[in-house]
């Protein structure tokens, strides 16, 4: 998938902050500045902005930093009929982790129309590199959301797979070379994810022929994550049930958390075959690696992982952070990939 011969091509997990012009800075779920035609312009131009920005920083593999986006679940269901927003439960989130007010499905789910295809054309137009395009995976998307339709949240996840579906087959057409699942739930939800959670990401990516990827992290760097990791002990093993079952799926790579966190590196060779998405980037700290380090955990990652398949990333997407700590981490996690490429060519 390569344009770029070097090995450790560089990526990110999905959002970019959003600009204080856009959107309230800093937040998970911020409120937009503008409506209508003027919020349109306001997120194309956001978009275009953190594409340079990706460009100017050295990654090779590009999105559109989900500008569009208030929170990377509800930004596509927003496209999709059969939920009733204006009717909101609470609902606890990641196994009762933390609680959130979430729309209710109430009858059949239809895609209302395309949901990226703004982003996709944009990317299109404005770039010779690789675009990239994330999604929320299946699993994801029931846990963050009340049922009243389907019954079973396996039912409900294989309707949403039909819906990813129909979305990701039309941004393959719009140009997109990889589109990525994001699947934080595969952490928490261990036996669902061997019993139906692969099986409705292979609905999700039925027919495509580009790159599709599955990114499980353990979450934003947000309060509720930060105290959740500090209940899992000295070593978090979750990958540990998770990964041979993916190392024989259909999906073509696997992003994971890597740098900072309790994760034994080793488990990365339980994805033998797979592209791996070592995140090298901390998005729960705005402290800045240098490329040093981050080279330093690519040459870890390269005990498990072979050259070809390893592409260094961040841990998860950046949505809160302050945005010229995410730009000054792009920087590092290009010059950092960059000393790693220097380092294996010196072997």
């Amino acid at each position: 998938m390569s344009q770029n011969p070097d090995m450790f091509q560089t990526t990110l997990a999905g959002s970019l902050p959003k600009p204080a012009w856009l959107a309230e800075t800093k937040k998970l779920w911020p409120a937009w500045k503008a409506s209508g035609a003027e919020l349109e312009r306001a997120k194309r131009d956001a978009t275009l902005l953190w594409l340079k920005e990706q460009e100017d920083a050295g990654i090779d593999i590009v999105s559109d930093g989900e500008q569009s986006r208030q929170h990377f679940v509800h930004g596509f269901l927003e496209f999709v009929e059969g939920i009733d927003f204006s009717r909101k439960v609470k609902m606890g989130i990641r196994n009762n982790r933390y609680d959130a007010m979430v729309p209710v499905v109430t009858g059949e789910l239809r895609l209302k129309g395309r949901v990226h295809q703004q982003e996709a054309l944009l990317l299109k137009n404005h770039t010779n590199r690789l675009r990239k395009i994330t999604m929320p995976g299946p699993m994801t998307i029931v846990d963050t959301i009340a049922d009243e339709h389907y019954g079973s949240r396996e039912k409900l996840a294989m309707a949403f797979a039909g819906l990813l579906n129909q979305e990701a087959r039309a941004l393959q057409k719009d140009g997109i070379d990889v589109i990525q699942f994001d699947e934080p739930a595969f952490n928490v939800y261990m036996d669902d994810v061997t019993r139906w959670g692969i099986k409705a990401l292979h609905r999700a990516i039925e027919g495509l022929k580009c790159t599709t990827c599955v990114h499980i992290c353990y979450g934003y760097g947000i309060q509720a994550n930060i105290d959740w990791k500090k209940t899992l002990g000295n070593e978090w093993r979750q990958y540990e049930a998770i990964f041979p079952a993916l190392a024989k799926s259909k999906i073509d790579q696997v992003s994971l958390e890597c740098i900072d966190s309790r994760v034994p590196i080793e488990l990365m060779k339980l994805l033998k075959g797979k592209d791996v998405l070592v995140g090298v980037i901390d998005v729960a700290t705005d402290k800045v690696e240098t490329p040093q380090q981050v080279s330093e955990v690519i040459q870890k990652a390269l005990k498990y992982v072979p050259a070809k398949h390893l592409f260094p990333c961040t841990n998860c997407g950046m949505a809160p952070m302050d945005r010229d700590i995410a730009i000054a981490k792009l920087k590092a996690l290009a010059a950092g990939a960059a000393l790693a490429r220097k380092k294996l060519k010196r072997r």
